[in-house]
């Protein structure tokens, strides 16, 4: 089953409570006692009024068979959780073609509690130096043991599953890399860690906080931001860093399931809320375990996951990179299948075209949304203002 078909296997089976039904329910009183960004703003209004008439939309009606089925506008806000299976679907098919046939790696790449304050009051300069710390890491132990250049897909989140703030990145890298004169194809061994962990830890610790130092050096974070990470920098060279190994992926087709997992998750899914009383908003974190906040408690911590605009929440480097999509990437394709190097279908993978969604619906699903479920006739399209004004009009049969 495709990604977005399991999205609308869900989406059938709809949730009794959803994260939506909080915010409507307590977003007021938590706007007026609590101060927001603009984003956040954002992000509560755009989810309050997600598939409701606040946002217009349309009836699908069936004239053969008097079905009728409204359907209210997205909200298409990449943190509402109701908005993300169809984007999540179109951008794993694009994707697709640039995994390599390959075993993969699963690393993930943590920042100490000490440094999470920091990374609340500078969200777009520390999440930018995170990737940038992981990337290099992975990319310099592979130049430095296997004289070869990895693939890496790297993949932000920021939050545990209890929902509180823990900054962290999720990398998927290739079981090997094309070496320096772009000859030959370098695989690494089908074991469980890529290099030795106490290796990346230290390096990847040494990067993150030498590329701090630059920015405080820079004058790039303010006054009360630097002196906060000159308190405890000397601490955090002493510490362990947490980069942590996952299984190892099989294939090719393990990782095109991870993907559809990962790279657009939100916080928190419908799927895992319980409950909403007086007692508060119940909801499963991990192995059957349940935990109940406040509702205020769980807006503030739900927002805490929203991102900077226009940040870049899963980037690309080494093979990867956009730069080496089309040379260095299919070069190492055709080594590793052992079939000569072609012009990639790749080339334009960013260059999407706009397509009605029912048609990419149909062609990630299998699923027409164009014919009736209850007859197959074609379903017409009609405003919302018709559809009521039809209501007030009784039909009649002239059959």
């Amino acid at each position: 089953m495709s990604a977005a078909a399991s999205c609308h296997s869900q989406r059938v089976a709809r949730p009794t409570l959803e994260v939506a039904d909080i915010f409507r329910a307590h977003g007021e009183r938590y706007r007026h006692t609590h101060s927001l960004t603009q984003d956040q703003s954002r992000v509560m209004w755009c989810m309050e009024a997600c598939r409701t008439a606040v946002l217009g939309g349309h009836v699908d009606a069936c004239e053969k068979c008097d079905y009728e089925r409204p359907s209210y506008n997205a909200c298409r806000n990449r943190h509402c959780n109701k908005c993300q299976c169809l984007a999540q679907a179109k951008w794993i098919s694009k994707r697709q073609e640039r995994i390599l046939p390959t075993h993969y790696f699963h690393v993930v790449f943590t920042l100490p509690q000490e440094l999470r304050r920091l990374c609340k009051t500078n969200p777009q300069t520390m999440y930018d130096v995170l990737f940038a710390s992981a990337a290099q890491t992975l990319l310099a132990v592979g130049k430095t043991r296997m004289s070869a250049q990895l693939g890496i897909t790297a993949v932000l989140h920021t939050w545990s599953r209890r929902l509180t703030y823990h900054p962290h990145v999720h990398c998927i890298v290739t079981g090997g890399g094309l070496d320096v004169e772009n000859e030959k194809w370098v695989a690494t061994k089908k074991r469980l860690y890529l290099f030795p962990q106490r290796v990346m830890s230290n390096l990847f610790r040494g990067k993150f906080l030498a590329a701090v130092q630059t920015l405080c050096d820079s004058g790039q974070l303010d006054e009360t931001s630097i002196r906060e990470f000159h308190t405890f920098k000397d601490a955090l060279y002493k510490k362990d860093w947490v980069v942590h190994y996952k299984a190892p992926f099989g294939g090719p087709t393990q990782v095109f399931n991870y993907l559809g997992r990962y790279t657009h998750r939100v916080g928190i899914s419908n799927q895992r809320l319980v409950r909403m009383d007086d007692d508060g908003v119940r909801f499963r974190t991990r192995d059957g375990d349940a935990i109940t906040i406040a509702p205020e408690e769980f807006i503030r911590r739900y927002l805490l996951h929203v991102l900077p605009k226009g940040f870049v929440k899963i980037r690309h480097f080494g093979l990867c990179a956009s730069i080496n999509a089309t040379t260095r990437l299919e070069k190492a394709r055709s080594l590793i299948d052992g079939k000569p190097q072609c012009e990639p279908a790749a080339a334009s993978i960013e260059a999407e075209e706009e397509t009605d969604f029912r048609a990419e619906f149909q062609k990630l699903t299998g699923i027409d949304l164009t014919r009736c479920p209850r007859c197959t006739a074609t379903l017409v399209v009609i405003s919302l203002e018709q559809w009521a004004a039809r209501k007030l009009v009784p039909r009649i049969d002239t059959s």
